[in-house]
């Protein structure tokens, strides 16, 4: 079993930066692909960015694209996404997942992650 717990949500300003981190437990957290994902009120969750286990390979979604950053630090078993330029329709809850199974690309789809955070909610005002 892998525990993963977000951290580092608030509340923001248009134009601001938060950054999200996520601690997944396990001696085998170098070897998981890492993503990020978020759920708008009425909309349904959407992938944000992964990181395959080496951090060598990364993806974002458009919407986030130059603004986000995904990146990882194995010795401390976390990953952390740096969001600048915060809109307002960035606000949602963030979720980090984490999947076990092996892939030679980062894979976008939420059914592919194995375990879920509870979320963190970032707030952005306008």
């Amino acid at each position: 079993q892998v525990q993963v717990v977000e951290s580092g949500g608030g509340l923001v300003q248009a134009g601001g930066s938060l950054r999200l981190s996520c601690a997944a437990s396990g001696r085998t957290f170098s070897s998981y692909a890492m993503g990020w994902f978020r759920q708008a009120p009425g909309k349904e969750r959407e992938f944000v960015a992964g990181i395959r286990y080496s951090g060598g390979s990364t993806k974002y979604a458009d919407s986030v694209k130059g603004r986000f950053t995904i990146s990882r630090d194995n010795a401390k078993n976390t990953v952390y996404l740096q969001m600048n330029s915060l809109k307002p329709e960035d606000t949602a809850v963030y979720y980090c997942a984490a999947r076990i199974k092996f892939s030679t690309v980062v894979v976008t789809a939420l059914r592919e992650y194995d375990y879920w955070g509870q979320g963190t909610q970032v707030t952005v005002s306008s």
